[in-house]
């Protein structure tokens, strides 16, 4: 298949799963009818904590987790294929949780999951700060996956600024970059599209960042928002705005990779070079 829709939900979760999954449900019987064959969710599509006490305690293994099941109905139910953004997930025997994405098929099956590598552990000018690596245990491995309609790259939010990782997936495949988020107001107003355009435009790929945007109810934490489709040439081909929680539908081509690949076939070119060594100069002192 050259030619699918993929449906981009975008959410304003709160601290309360059982919300959460109601809107999950709802919005992708609506995704559906739109015409999506591929619907994806944001990072943290179970919820947001108020703090990282909560966060933990409501943390659910992968066998019991509520949001994970309610995207597998909905798969099975709708009989589209399913990326759960990311889910807090508990591993009996580690204290620390996973912040994991799933990608799963019409049939409800898991194909595959991906735990988030990059922690995002920062102080932001505004006084917001974020310390994931308290949380969060960072996963290990990049992780490929196939879709009816190609080879999906998986990721989450914070891998988006490290550019290795996606050359890497493309060289191993990848067609498709999925990268959802949960950004930040100030990092999104000032990086959000530049990045996935960047991103897209390196691999020549397909990249797919569902995000979660607004206020959120329990945690106060505000989110970006523009949920966003972007085709390898860098075109953005769906962009759910700032305003609300609800989803885009983006009309992809797969044919537009190939093209975008011969006329800047940059993925043939890589050499291997020295690493950088720093050559110092000779520098006046002033004048005493």
């Amino acid at each position: 298949m050259t030619a699918f829709k993929a449906g981009l939900i975008q959410t304003n979760v709160s601290n309360e799963m059982a919300e959460n999954v109601a809107f999950l449900r709802e919005q992708a019987k609506l995704a559906r009818d739109a015409g999506a064959d591929f619907i994806m969710t944001p990072e943290n599509t179970g919820l947001i904590g108020a703090n990282r006490t909560e966060t933990l305690a409501k943390a659910q293994t992968e066998e019991e987790h509520a949001m994970l099941a309610a995207c597998r109905a909905s798969a099975r139910d709708t009989g589209a294929w399913f990326l759960l953004g990311s889910i807090h997930v508990r591993v009996p025997g580690e204290e620390q949780i996973r912040n994991r994405s799933y990608l799963i098929d019409s049939s409800g099956g898991i194909v595959a999951s991906y735990d988030k590598i990059h922690m995002f552990d920062v102080q932001l000018a505004g006084g917001e700060s974020y310390r994931e690596s308290s949380t969060f245990k960072p996963g290990e491995k990049a992780v490929l996956a196939e879709t009816p309609w190609g080879v999906l790259g998986m990721t989450i939010c914070y891998d988006l600024r490290f550019p290795y990782l996606y050359r890497e997936l493309a060289h191993a495949g990848a067609t498709m970059l999925a990268i959802p988020s949960s950004f930040t107001v100030p990092t999104g107003q000032a990086h959000w599209h530049t990045l996935m355009r960047a991103r897209a435009i390196e691999t020549g790929c397909f990249v797919f960042a569902p995000a979660q945007v607004g206020t959120h109810k329990g945690s106060n934490r505000k989110t970006y928002g523009h949920s966003i489709a972007v085709a390898p040439w860098g075109e953005v081909i769906a962009d759910a705005g700032a305003e609300k929680a609800g989803f885009v539908i983006a009309d992809v081509d797969m044919a537009k990779i190939e093209e975008a690949r011969k006329m800047v076939p940059s993925l043939t070119h890589d050499r291997k070079y020295a690493a950088p060594e720093l050559h110092k100069a000779a520098i006046a002192k002033a004048a005493e």
